[in-house]
């Protein structure tokens, strides 16, 4: 009567654990595919990829969708036990760590634009220009690939040669052979936020300061990019809340498999999902000129004529 009992419980788990995978899958596809339809509308005007803020958020879009199908193979294979050798997994990583940050960085490259845009409004053609813009897109990569360099390296200089020959789960966890390892990637990624969050208040006090200074039309032009700027300030605290998962996750691990598996389920929907499905929201809905077009080419034209 145990071993069935068991057995009875065991099935249940798998049901349930299939169920949540087959969730995440549904989940993804609604997001990338809201991606691909803003990405098309984003290149069918060129209002669009000749302006600042649409560029900075075609940047974003571009590094969304690309981490949410790299991450959720990453998360097929490890969930049903595929391993690849070490080797591959680090070409893999390399992209995955690159673009982790892109888009929280480039989040804080948009707040600043909308700072630049409403305390700076004289400077704003000069310094958000497309080629301004183009090699703010080189600096943001820069600074992202950052905290990839400084976890690889500590990985490199700790691994072995014949471990890059052996197969395991492809995760970021792999290049964490030492406990020192993970301190120093949380203390880099920690140092990044922490300059992120002081730019986002920083340009919040001054949009702030404007918006209650102005009237008319410059004062509902502020408010709009108070609320620009709040919401990437929330976009930022769930990236922020993201790096923590990691250490709760390893001590529930220790305790309750189901448990764990249950939290990065969790972890992953409330602090990875989440933050991407907000993009599409602040610059795909809330901008009218966005929207308008959007909407044209989601109904084939029969809006063209209120845009």
């Amino acid at each position: 009567m145990a071993d069935n009992n068991s057995l009875v419980g065991g099935e249940v788990s798998l049901v349930e654990y299939i169920d949540k995978v087959i969730i995440v899958q549904i989940l993804v596809m609604i997001f990338l595919c809201i991606n691909s339809l803003l990405i098309t509308t984003f290149f069918r005007k060129e209002c669009f990829y000749t302006t600042a803020r649409y560029i900075l958020f075609a940047v974003t879009l571009l590094s969304d969708s690309l981490i949410l199908f790299i991450s959720n193979i990453q998360i097929i294979l490890i969930h049903f036990g595929f391993t690849m050798q070490v080797w591959m997994c680090v070409i893999i990583s390399v992209v995955v760590l690159l673009y982790m940050r892109v888009t929280p960085v480039t989040l804080t490259a948009m707040t600043l634009e909308r700072y630049v845009a409403i305390c700076m409004p004289l400077r704003h053609a000069e310094l958000c220009s497309t080629r301004s813009t183009m090699h703010c897109i080189l600096i943001i990569h820069g600074l992202s690939s950052v905290p990839c360099i400084v976890i690889l390296s500590t990985f490199f200089s700790s691994a072995s040669f014949s471990l890059y020959e052996q197969y395991r789960p492809c995760s970021v966890e792999m290049f964490m052979l030492y406990r020192w390892q993970s301190h120093v990637r949380s203390a880099v990624l920690q140092f990044y936020f922490l300059i992120m969050v002081i730019i986002i208040l920083f340009s919040y006090v001054k949009i702030m300061k404007v918006a209650k200074a102005a009237s008319g039309e410059d004062k509902k032009s502020s408010g709009k990019g108070l609320r620009t700027v709040i919401l990437h300030g929330f976009q930022l605290l769930l990236c922020l809340i993201q790096l923590w998962t990691p250490f709760i996750e390893t001590a529930v691990i220790q305790n309750n498999l189901m448990l764990f598996i249950n939290v990065r389920y969790s972890n992953y929907i409330l602090f990875n999902l989440t933050p991407k499905c907000l993009s599409p929201l602040i610059y795909g809905l809330r901008d009218e000129t966005f929207f308008h077009a959007l909407r044209n080419y989601a109904c084939f034209g029969f809006h063209k004529s209120n845009i």
